[in-house]
């Protein structure tokens, strides 16, 4: 179930599906770099106004599914129109500059994604356009991304599955839900 905060903008409603901290993992695989299986971390969060702050940082996995190396980071300002049309300004460690527009699907929590307009600086290395499909699916928030440059078409370069990372402050508002436990945990399930 989804959980709509109070204070959440209500053009925001539609987006509420991706709300909070979620980690996984995920396959990175484009020409001229390595293949290799990354972790993440993406936070969606908001303060009332009327974007969702997205922030996202992916690392190398070896073998045993260890941290080995930064792989990528990204930061970011959602937003939805009143016609479902979604907007994300993005910016990434690697000196790229992204705006995406893109459309949430009807009855479904699901966001299409393409690049308006790349502003890269002269760090960054080839890019000039992509493309993503979020979804939540069963709990998860799963994604796939696409890019291309001006050597390389537009193709799949990574995707990942994300689950919800439980807080200690979620785990206070549900008990909140469920009323006061009894000191002993226990006596709770007897």
């Amino acid at each position: 179930m989804i959980e709509i905060p109070s204070d959440l903008h209500p053009d925001l409603v539609p987006l509420a599906f991706l709300l909070g901290e979620w980690a996984g993992a995920g396959v990175s695989d484009f020409p001229g770099a390595e293949k290799c299986n990354f972790g993440q971390e993406v936070s969606f969060s908001h303060d009332g106004r009327d974007f969702l702050e997205y922030h996202s940082h992916a690392w190398v996995l070896d073998a045993e599914g260890n941290k080995v190396k930064p792989l990528e980071s990204e930061s970011g300002f959602w937003r939805i129109g009143k016609d479902r049309k979604v907007e994300v300004v993005m910016v990434r460690d690697d000196g790229v500059v992204e705006v995406w527009y893109g459309e949430l699907a009807d009855k479904k929590p699901q966001i299409d994604l393409a690049t308006d307009a790349v502003a890269r600086t002269a760090a960054s290395g080839p890019y000039s356009g992509g493309k993503r499909l979020y979804g939540y699916v069963k709990s998860d928030l799963m994604w796939v991304g696409e890019k291309q440059t001006p050597e390389v078409p537009l193709r799949p370069y990574m995707s990942a599955q994300l689950k919800k990372v439980v807080t200690a402050s979620d785990v206070e508002s549900w008990a909140k839900d469920l009323g006061d436990l009894p000191d002993d945990g226990i006596a709770f399930f007897k």
